[in-house]
């Protein structure tokens, strides 16, 4: 079946694709887990040397691939760092993999004629689903922890950013090692669909609409499902606070990437003996942001990549301003040479009656609350159904105790973000926000392999425990 493909910038349908049929799907899987026997196989050592020529081939065709995800995305500033991370990712996790994989040994166990054998397995077949917003970095950092581990992994990036599968399927042609082990595919839901009935493991970032149906269907295929899901981060602001500091780390985490970052800061709560000077600190520094049109480079805030999300940022400001919230600059939809766009805007006034403070918005929005307490500034964070992430500003030890308090899998304090630039600390979802391990840290790698034990009788002699 054939699809279209809208640019952001421009509105225009300029690109098109066929996604597989189920047979071929089915055949490329097949492929994927005959190439991984001998991936496995090999060891850890062969995997890293051909991740690491992998990457060399990545880094020689890297201005095709920012090429094609700057269409896809319709900005450049965050695409050149996102094509950027993926071989410091690769040599970040080839050092963890070298300390995870030892030769097995046999050791005692706690039956002194009995020794075991601690073995890791990995799934034959990794699926990974990736989404829209980040759409290259997104698609590896669950593909590189996995074939690390031994498995083959089957890539299908969303079908509204899809254009730069092709200079991926090419750098894959010139690493004949890595036929079959490492696959792309252009698909829509119904791709994606059909790939969790293929795999062993499922992999999926997006919403939590769509990632509850992924979990279910692997429930129903009983295979493990690791699902990042939506976020509604939640920053809070001390009366502690460096308001300047913590107005230019707010605004960044809340507009970078135009706000489509499931670690977005999405919500506000400062104190409110602070509010009035924060919101003109924030405000200020808002203003002096421009909009990535004409050019790629004319600004730091570039277009919204799916039109189904212009239609939920336009709801939520229009809900918010019926209830009261003021606008401090930006505020509405605005539509420059086909594309959507929201120039950075700071909400005051605002409160939980408001979608803008419930409901992921995915724009850079910057909604702020006054709250009179630390304890009600906690409150309100935890009151949501996300749990991705969030930040606390303000004197490090009180920050910190509230932080603890906080429910979500990472806090940044006096900055933030933080999971975005620091992969090196493990951290889970809370609530709807997902499901499964870590992404970061050694646990990256470990989701992806199974335990076994070889238990060997070593004397000659009957066990007590059989029959006479």
């Amino acid at each position: 079946m054939s699809f279209s493909v809208r640019n952001p910038r421009t509105g225009i349908v300029d690109y098109s694709f066929d996604s597989p049929s189920k047979d071929d799907l089915s055949s490329l899987c097949q492929s994927g887990r005959k190439a991984q026997k001998t991936w496995a196989k090999n060891r850890i050592n062969y995997r890293i040397d051909i991740l690491q020529k992998w990457k060399k081939a990545y880094e020689a065709h890297q201005d095709e691939i920012v090429k094609a995800l700057a269409i896809d995305t319709g900005r450049i500033h965050e695409t050149k760092l996102e094509v950027e991370t993926i071989p410091k990712s690769i040599d970040r996790w080839c050092g963890i993999a070298k300390e995870l994989f030892t030769e097995p040994k046999p050791s005692p166990s706690s039956i002194p004629f009995i020794s075991m054998e601690q073995q890791s397995i990995p799934y034959s077949l990794v699926g990974i689903i990736s989404p829209w917003n980040v759409p290259n970095l997104l698609a590896h950092i669950d593909a590189i922890p996995a074939l690390l581990a031994g498995s083959s992994v089957i890539i299908k990036p969303s079908e509204f950013t899809p254009r730069f599968v092709e200079p991926l399927q090419q750098i894959i042609k010139s690493v004949p090692e890595m036929k079959g082990v490492l696959t792309y595919i252009q698909g829509d839901g119904n791709t994606g669909a059909s790939l969790v009935d293929e795999v062993d493991l499922i992999c999926f970032t997006g919403s939590v609409a769509t990632g509850k149906k992924v979990g279910e269907q692997a429930a129903k295929n009983f295979i493990p499902a690791f699902l990042e899901l939506g976020g509604k981060d939640a920053a809070i602001v001390l009366e502690s606070a460096d308001l300047e500091k913590a107005a230019s780390a707010i605004l960044w985490g809340s507009v970078v990437n135009a706000g489509q970052s499931c670690l977005s800061i999405e919500r506000v709560y400062c104190m409110e003996t602070i509010y009035e000077s924060f919101v003109s600190h924030i405000s200020q520094k808002a203003k002096t942001l421009k909009l990535a049109y004409p050019e790629m480079d004319s600004g730091e805030i570039g277009p919204i990549i799916s039109p189904n999300q212009t239609e939920i940022i336009e709801s939520h400001l229009e809900d918010a301003k019926s209830k009261g919230a003021q606008v401090h600059g930006g505020g509405t939809i605005e539509h420059h040479g086909g594309g959507d766009w929201v120039f950075p805007t700071v909400l005051s006034q605002v409160n939980h009656s408001m979608s803008i403070m419930t409901e992921e918005t995915f724009g850079p929005i910057v909604p702020i609350m006054s709250v009179p307490s630390h304890d009600e500034a906690i409150r309100y964070a935890n009151d949501s159904e996300f749990g991705l992430s969030g930040a606390v500003f303000g004197e490090e030890s009180v920050a910190k105790s509230i932080a603890e308090e906080m429910e979500a899998g990472a806090i940044s304090i006096n900055d933030a973000g933080l999971t975005s630039i620091l992969y090196d600390g493990e951290k889970n979802s809370f609530k709807s926000s997902g499901l499964g391990g870590s992404r970061m840290g050694p646990a990256s790698i470990q989701r992806f392999l199974r335990k076994k034990v070889l238990y060997t009788k070593t004397d000659k002699e009957n066990d007590p425990w059989w029959f006479n």
